[in-house]
């Protein structure tokens, strides 16, 4: 097992010393093509380099641009290359995503007793099938990929001592991600017979993830292992993922066991994915043992609850109250009222889960101890709860059903955030997107007119918010016209963001596809790669494929060129733009794993990031300005999902906000593992400044999220401590030097 476990270091930490061995100015030059999106003659004839650390980073370099042009030139390095070239070459193809390497990799994964069939490389194959398959769940490839990832974790599974731990961690990812996405019928037999297999495996970390592939694809064949697992397996993980798995199946026979673990495990991941699980369940059986943990955390909630100190137990609390929403839904029953009441009274209106789940018990029950709103988290909360009342049957303790004036009461606020004026509002106006999704839930007759409005707002994420939900109403002149208007403001006044652009496009595009050509055609000349991406993928409809004339800006979105990222030119937004100099990138490959370090302050303690520079430059040194610049220091954690991740670095605090730039995604071959470091998007090469921290393994983030930073074990002992609303107090950067030793031990 010790053999596996350096073998799979070893693969880590590949990449890093491929970079420590090319050449300061070739690597520049590489660095620059991922930067632009740029795959040309250039990138293509490194494939040719005699240096093969060369070749091999250029192979990742294409990945990460993902044109599938690529895909042939790289074929002979997968051929004949060495074995670092040919896991580089299976890895960039899956990246690209392209059905134009199905082919390639079906072929590879048959070859016995060649170098194709070596562990490392066969690991990425499998990989790479997966993420092929995802990209392409409806091509006539697609089952063929499948098969082959079911075939190669049926061949480990039975080399018994013999099998390959990497290649079956890669394997049970790609089984996940080749799953039909078919939700109303049942996932294929095969795929959950082959892969529960793997529950009974004597490495955690493989039971761990097999139980996480089989939640994912809701597997019911296996619950009697998931069961067991649940109850007796020693490592938490896997416990955690039994627990999800058996939720998933909804399977009844395994409600006491999944109460015992809800409410007494000794890790607080394992109770926090039965708790989920027991949602699923819907048995009220569950309701009382929750209410009797619920007390025990609130308890122990306000022994320790101070002014600008939010306990640990928050997260924990939430949840329970998420699933006694549920359980308890229009029972009326006074423990559960009682207990969210004098939670309430400590968290004072900021956590609207909690506010939810009771109305959820107690439709239409009044109250006199609701906060003073003084805090956009307030007023969103109050617009959460109001607004859930769009799916809710209130009724009255005689059991009756009663009229609702919700509508009535959010009209007002919703018209207020229509209007608000983001300046002298500035404090509560982040709770606009949720007041107008509450107030749009009851589809009163004067919401296109509110909506029309808040188009005109100042705030781009009201106006997004806005453009989404009139995007949803019935098409009119009236409402086409308003969100041309809302166009053409964002496209030539929004500097700070492209929300508000893409939103109205969309917009444009749902409600007459026809009448939203010109908008693309001005989309398609922005300075925004994002926006021209966005542009170029809407005219592929086949609303468009018997327009004769094209507007010139579209006429030529078959050149490649289109996507590229263009240098920003001085003035207008940065988003989308090169924004690196000569310097930036010299700089950012002169970095060493190991040798830089961010520092995080919270009010629950301090833990490090070991910075990974080798394997992000960019995206490290783009963290490191930011750090640097005090960008981070009283940042709110606006989210955090227990057993999955902390997530911070939005100055807003309410999941929008960023730098007024965006970088290129660095995907590289670090997993996912507790601690992993990760940059947080809204698609593909859209991060800025939110990051994350896994709170467990969570493989099918591996290839789709950057990696750039590891916490350790210490580390994460502060961080799991870490709720919703704690802040960041400060990011201190510690950056040593690479001596010429040390960048020789990690080439070796």
């Amino acid at each position: 097992m010790r053999l596996l476990r350096n073998t799979l270091a070893l693969l880590v930490v590949l990449p890093a010393a491929i970079v420590a061995q090319i050449p300061i100015d070739i690597h520049i030059a590489i660095l620059k093509a991922e930067d632009a999106r740029r795959y040309d003659k250039a990138l293509e004839e490194m494939f040719k380099h005699p240096n093969y650390n060369v070749r091999t980073r250029a192979a990742l370099a294409a990945g990460r641009i993902g044109l599938e042009s690529a895909i042939p030139a790289m074929l002979p390095l997968l051929e004949k290359g060495t074995a670092k070239e040919r896991e580089m070459v299976a890895f960039a193809i899956g990246e690209i995503e392209s059905v134009k390497g199905a082919d390639a990799i079906l072929k590879a994964l048959e070859e016995t007793g060649t170098p194709m069939s070596l562990p490392s490389i066969r690991a990425r194959l499998v990989e790479a099938a997966g993420k092929v398959a995802a990209a392409n769940a409806t091509h006539v490839k697609t089952p063929e990929l499948r098969k082959a990832i079911l075939d190669v974790l049926d061949k480990e599974n039975r080399k018994g001592e013999k099998q390959d731990r990497e290649t079956i961690l890669l394997g049970l990812t790609a089984a996940l991600r080749a799953a039909p996405r078919d939700t109303k019928r049942e996932r294929p037999d095969d795929t959950d017979i082959i892969v529960g297999r793997f529950l009974t495996n004597l490495d955690p970390r493989i039971r761990a993830d097999a139980a996480n592939t089989l939640t994912r694809v809701r597997a019911k064949n296996v619950n009697d292992v998931l069961r067991t697992m649940l109850l007796s397996d020693n490592d938490a993980v896997a416990r955690a993922n039994a627990a999800r798995a058996l939720g998933a199946a909804e399977d009844k026979a395994a409600l006491d066991l999944l109460i015992t673990a809800a409410t007494d495990d000794d890790d607080p991941r394992v109770r926090v994915s039965a708790i989920r699980s027991l949602t699923s369940l819907r048995e009220a059986k569950a309701a009382d043992p929750l209410l009797k943990r619920g007390g025990v955390l609130l308890a122990a909630y306000k022994s320790v609850h101070k002014p600008n100190f939010i306990p640990a137990e928050h997260s924990e609390f939430i949840e329970i109250a998420t699933t006694l929403g549920r359980l308890l839904a229009n029972t009326r029953d006074e423990r559960a009222i009682n207990l969210f009441r004098e939670f309430g009274k400590l968290d004072r209106g900021f956590s609207p889960e909690v506010y939810i789940a009771r109305l959820r018990i107690a439709p239409g029950r009044g109250d006199n101890d609701k906060p003073e709103l003084t805090n956009w988290r307030q007023y969103s909360t109050l617009a959460q709860v109001v607004g859930e009342f769009a799916t809710l049957e209130p009724i009255n303790e005689e059991g009756k059903r009663m009229k609702t004036e919700a509508p009535d009461i959010l009209r007002p606020l919703a018209r207020a955030y229509a209007e608000a004026d983001p300046v002298k509002d500035g404090g509560t106006i982040m709770a606009g997107p949720d007041v107008l999704r509450a107030y749009a839930a009851f589809k009163t007759a004067d919401l296109a007119e509110i909506l029309r409005s808040a188009l005109t707002n100042e705030d781009i994420f009201i106006r997004s918010t806005a453009a989404e939900l009139l995007a949803e109403l019935p098409s009119s002149q009236e409402n086409l016209d308003a969100l041309n208007v809302a166009f053409d403001y964002a496209f030539q006044n929004d500097v700070r963001y492209n929300d508000a652009v893409l939103a109205t496009l969309d917009a444009l595009f749902k409600m007459d596809k026809r009448k939203s050509l010109s908008g693309v055609a001005v989309a398609g000349g922005s300075p925004d790669q994002l926006v021209r991406k966005k542009a170029l993928e809407l005219l592929k409809d086949d609303a468009f494929k018997n327009v004769e004339s094209l507007p010139p800006a579209l006429q030529y979105s078959g050149d490649k060129r289109l996507e590229e990222v263009r240098p920003y030119s001085g003035k207008g937004t940065k988003m989308g733009q090169l924004l690196n100099t000569d310097a930036d990138y010299r700089r950012a490959i002169s970095r060493g794993n190991g040798i830089v370090k961010a520092m995080i302050t919270t009010p629950k303690g301090t833990f490090t990031v070991d910075l990974l520079p080798e394997d992000a430059p960019l995206t490290v040194d783009n963290f490191i300005k930011l750090a640097r610049s005090g960008y981070y220091n009283g940042v709110e954690v606006h989210r955090v999902v227990p057993n999955f991740v902390m997530q911070d670095g939005d100055p807003r605090g309410d999941g929008n906000g960023g730098p007024g730039w965006s970088i290129r995604c660095e995907i590289n071959m670090v997993p996912y593992e507790r601690g992993a470091v990760g940059m947080a998007l809204s698609g593909k090469d859209t991060g800025g400044s939110q990051w994350f921290v896994t709170h467990s393994r969570q493989p099918h983030l591996d290839g789709g999220y950057t990696v750039f930073g590891r916490v350790n074990e210490t580390g994460m002992k502060v961080v799991d401590k870490i709720v919703r609303g704690d802040k960041i107090l400060n990011v201190r950067i510690v950056e040593g030097r690479s001596t010429p030793r040390s960048r020789r031990t990690r080439s070796n």
